[in-house]
This record gives structure tokens, C-alpha cells and sequence, in this order.
């Protein structure tokens, strides 16, 4: 965003200024702890629905089945850390073949710029995990000790009877989701029925114990205790964003063209006498600042910490429904937006503007959205066409090579075939590049020109062979060589055949 917009926090200019700081002004402010009011509206459905939907599909995917043979794990979505692979659906990847990874997490992050440009925070609003548990654990929180007002109360209350029953039954609560949670996260690295049945038995491994009580303990305390503070003073994401906004970015904003002078609405007092007193639709109930998850005040404008949720928007049109005055003071709006009101002078000029056009399509979001497609795009190629063989080919080097009886030339190499499929698989192993040159397999007898090899169904298999060349044949110390592994078409589905670059030395 241009560095005159107003990205970070603006005054409104009926707003008290600050006070300064004295000299004997404490460095360290505490914490002061967020009691988020309960709102209704649309935009509590909607992080209502999406949380639901999101905590379901965590909850869930660890149990889903998917057949992939008699001797590979069959959870649809696994991080299988033993087996050294990653599972999702059809797909399987192997260490090696991390980029596909490199590539999720890229078309994850563009997404994510898109999102951002589109509509500001949304992803923090909405769909991040932090904010999903903070609503959840808030929820369990109000449905045990009330609405904003008790557990305000509650916390300033001394120490009694009902005080510990219902702190004790929200902390059970909590880390009972905790706990779930903390499993459920290690179900997606192992296989989850196997899991839950050993955890029951009281024999699951201290690792698998010690892993779950590690994430049990991360989520109570993040959830339960440190919510916005992860926002404010862990996640980046609120520094990074300033640079995905534009002006055309749908942001949270009060209007304050309307809104101000802010004054309590008195009873009996007429809209009419109270605009000629020079106050606006702003009756300072508090009420959105009240309902915020982070605590702040929308109406100082732009803030960092905002997260984009809309509550405080839910808790505005909800007073202004019940107040009799239009809705959307406080609205998802973009920064030219705000500019085409402020440049009209009178409030009456200012709310018959004809606001511009939202456009989803601008420069930035084209770029991203190219971004998306390419990057997409080509992951989505690349898994079409990943191959199911690889094979890595180590050149001994004690010693660099052998001279035989015969004056032949040998040098031995370990091969290492990788069958990425789901059954065994046989292969035919060619060499390019030395004239004269032969083949055998270690341990056998017999000098080919090509050799039958085999491996096992999503496993790698070893071999040593020797290469054996007439010295004659030989020009230089140093010869490159290449390595070919061909499948066998009659063991299963026909692939392309994986080359591999070598040397051949001699004196």
C-alpha cells in the first residue's frame, strides 16, 4: 500500500489527543485480559459456520479409508514418518521429491497474498486455526461462567465455592479439547485407529504419549490463555500484511463522517436536535469494541491488530437497528471509498455520494491471480506426470577401480532403485557411453550386457554391480557413463525409463 494511506492507526478528529507520557511512565504495560461479548449477525454465522466446518474436517480426516494394496497404509491422509512418506488420497510422495511440497506451500502463500488483497484480513478472521480455537475455547467460556458481564465479574470475585466449580469445569473443558486436539494432531503421523487402540490399552510409546501431551499443552495455553497475544506478538503475518493491501482492499472501517461527534443517545431525545448539537449516529455504547476478539476500537481507525472478523460490525447494525438509524457505520468498505466521502464537505453531500465500484480486478489482484494459475498449473502437470521409478546410482571409491588379471578395467557401483508403486516391479538395467563395456551383478557369475533387476512395491532395493572395460577401450582417466533403468512392462504400468550419470575411472 502507498505509504500515504492510512494503514496503521488514524485519529478521528473529534478525538481526544493523547495525553503525554511523563518521564515516570512505565516502560512494561501487563496484559489486561479480553472478555469478547457475544454477538449475533451475519458475520458471527459466518465464522460460526466456517470454524464448524474446518474443526469437522480436522476431526475427520485422520478416519478416512483409502485402498492402496495389501502392503501399503490405508488412511486416506498420512504424514507417515517411519515410512518416510506423505500420503494424501491418491497421491504418495516421497522424501525426494519435497519440491511438490515447496509447491503447496507456494500456491498456499499466493492464495493467501489474493486473499489478502481482496478482502484484508479474512484468513485471520476467519479460517486461521488460532482464531478457530480462540472462538471455540471463548464459547466453552461463556457457556460456563456467561456473558461478558459475569466472567468480568467472576474474575474480580473472590475465591468461593461456585468460583471454583465453574472455573474447574471450564479448565476440564478446555483441556479436554485440548487433548483431542492434541491427538488428532498426531493421528495425521500415524495411523489413527492403531493410535486411539494402543492409547486405550496404555500402550501407546512414551514418543507418541509424550508428542500428544506436547500439542495437548501448546493448544490449552494458546487457545485458553495467550488468544490475541499470539496475533499481536507471535504471528508476522499482521506486519506482512500492509504490503498485500491497496486502496481497493475490502478493510473493516468506521465512518466517521457519519458517526461523529460521538455522545450517549439520552431518552426522549430527538435525532433532529441532536445533529443541530453537532453529534452523529455514533451513540458510544461501546459495544464494538466490547464484542472485538483483540480488544481494540475500530473507530481510531486502521489498526494493526484488527483481525477483519466483522463482529464489531454485527454489534453496530444491531444498535442501529435499535436505535432506528441505517445500518453499516461501521462496514467493510475500501480506502477510495472512504476518500470519495471525505472529499465532499457537508454530511448530507458526503452520504449522497456515488461511491465508486468495487473492483476485484486490479493490477494486484490480476498478478496474484496469474500467479495462482501458473503455479497451480504446473504442480498440477508435474503430479500428473510424477514418475513412479527412480533409481541413485554410488560409484565406489575404495578402490577407484581395479585392474584385472586379464587387463581389464573394473569399477563397482551400488544401485538404488526406488519403486514408487504399489506393486513389485521389475526392471532391465542398460549402460551407455563405454564401448566394450559389461555388466554383472555382484555375487553372480556371468558378464551381460544388460541386467535383470527387480524391486519391491513402495520400497527402494540395493544393488552392487561392476562394469568391466578393456583398457584399449579407454581414453582418457575420467569416462562419463550413463545408467538406464527401464521398466518391465509386463509387471505393471508401463513408465519412462530413468536415466542417471556416472563416471568410469582408470589409471
Amino acid at each position: 500500500m502507498p505509504s500515504d494511506a492510512p494503514l496503521i492507526t488514524r485519529r478521528p478528529e473529534h478525538a481526544a489527543a493523547p495525553a503525554p507520557a511523563s518521564a515516570s511512565s512505565p516502560a512494561y504495560a501487563s496484559h489486561r485480559k479480553i472478555h469478547p461479548k457475544a454477538v449475533r449477525g451475519r458475520y458471527r454465522r459466518l465464522k460460526t459456520v466456517l470454524g464448524a466446518v474446518l474443526l469437522a474436517l480436522f476431526a475427520l480426516l485422520p478416519w478416512l479409508r483409502w485402498d492402496r494394496g495389501p502392503d501399503a497404509p490405508d488412511q486416506a491422509v498420512l504424514f507417515d514418518l517411519d515410512g518416510q512418506r506423505f500420503y494424501m488420497f491418491a497421491v504418495q510422495l516421497w522424501p525426494q521429491q519435497v519440491y511438490y511440497i515447496t509447491g503447496i506451500m507456494i500456491i498456499a502463500s499466493i492464495g493467501l497474498f489474493l486473499a489478502t488483497a481482496v478482502g484484508g484480513r479474512v484468513w485471520c478472521g476467519f479460517t486461521c486455526p488460532q482464531t478457530v480455537w480462540t472462538d471455540l475455547f471463548v464459547w466453552v467460556e461463556r457457556q460456563v461462567e456467561g456473558d461478558r458481564g459475569a466472567r468480568i465479574r467472576l474474575d474480580q470475585h473472590p475465591w468461593t465455592a461456585n468460583w471454583l466449580a465453574k472455573k474447574a469445569v471450564k479448565h476440564t473443558a478446555w483441556l479436554a479439547i485440548a487433548f483431542v486436539t492434541g491427538f488428532l494432531g498426531i493421528a495425521y503421523l500415524t495411523d489413527a485407529p492403531t493410535l486411539a487402540a494402543d492409547l486405550l490399552r496404555f500402550d501407546a510409546s512414551a514418543l507418541a504419549v509424550g508428542s500428544i501431551l506436547f500439542m495437548t499443552a501448546c493448544t490449552y495455553l494458546m487457545a485458553g490463555f495467550m488468544r490475541e497475544q499470539m496475533c499481536f506478538y507471535v504471528c508476522p503475518w499482521p506486519r506482512i500484511q500492509a504490503a498485500m493491501l491497496d486502496e481497493e482492499s475490502l478493510v473493516v472501517t468506521y465512518q466517521d463522517w457519519r458517526g461523529e461527534g460521538r455522545a450517549p443517545l439520552r431518552k426522549n431525545e430527538g435525532w433532529d436536535t441532536r445533529r443541530h448539537q453537532g453529534f452523529g449516529d455514533c451513540i458510544d455504547c461501546g459495544q464494538c469494541v466490547q464484542v472485538c476478539p483483540t480488544g481494540i476500537d475500530i473507530r481510531d481507525g486502521i489498526q494493526m491488530e484488527c483481525i477483519g472478523c466483522g463482529l464489531c460490525v454485527d454489534a453496530c447494525n444491531d444498535v442501529m437497528a435499535r436505535i432506528g438509524q441505517p445500518g453499516d457505520l461501521i462496514r467493510f468498505d475500501t480506502l477510495t471509498a472512504q476518500a470519495a466521502k471525505a472529499a465532499n464537505t457537508t454530511q448530507a453531500a458526503k452520504a449522497a455520494v456515488a461511491l465508486p465500484r468495487y473492483r476485484l480486478l486490479r493490477p494486484r489482484t490480476i498478478v496474484y491471480g496469474l500467479m495462482l494459475v501458473v503455479v497451480g498449473g504446473a504442480m498440477a502437470i508435474a503430479l500428473a506426470f510424477k514418475p513412479s521409478n527412480d533409481i541413485a546410482v554410488l560409484r565406489d571409491r575404495a578402490p577407484l577401480f581395479v585392474m584385472l588379471s586379464d587387463g581389464r578395467i573394473q569399477n563397482a557401483y551400488t544401485i538404488k532403485i526406488a519403486n514408487m508403486s504399489l506393486t513389485g516391479r521389475h526392471y532391465r538395467l542398460t549402460l551407455s557411453g563405454l564401448p566394450q563395456a559389461s555388466l554383472s551383478l555382484s555375487g553372480e557369475g556371468g558378464e551381460l550386457n544388460e541386467l535383470a533387476l527387480s524391486a519391491r512395491a513402495n520400497a527402494v532395493d540395493t544393488y552392487r554391480i561392476q562394469v568391466r572395460v578393456p583398457k584399449a577401450a579407454l581414453s582418457a582417466p575420467s569416462t562419463p557413463l550413463t545408467l538406464t533403468l527401464t521398466p518391465d512392462a509386463l509387471s505393471g504400468p508401463a513408465g519412462e525409463p530413468v536415466r542417471h550419470d556416472s563416471v568410469f575411472l582408470a589409471p
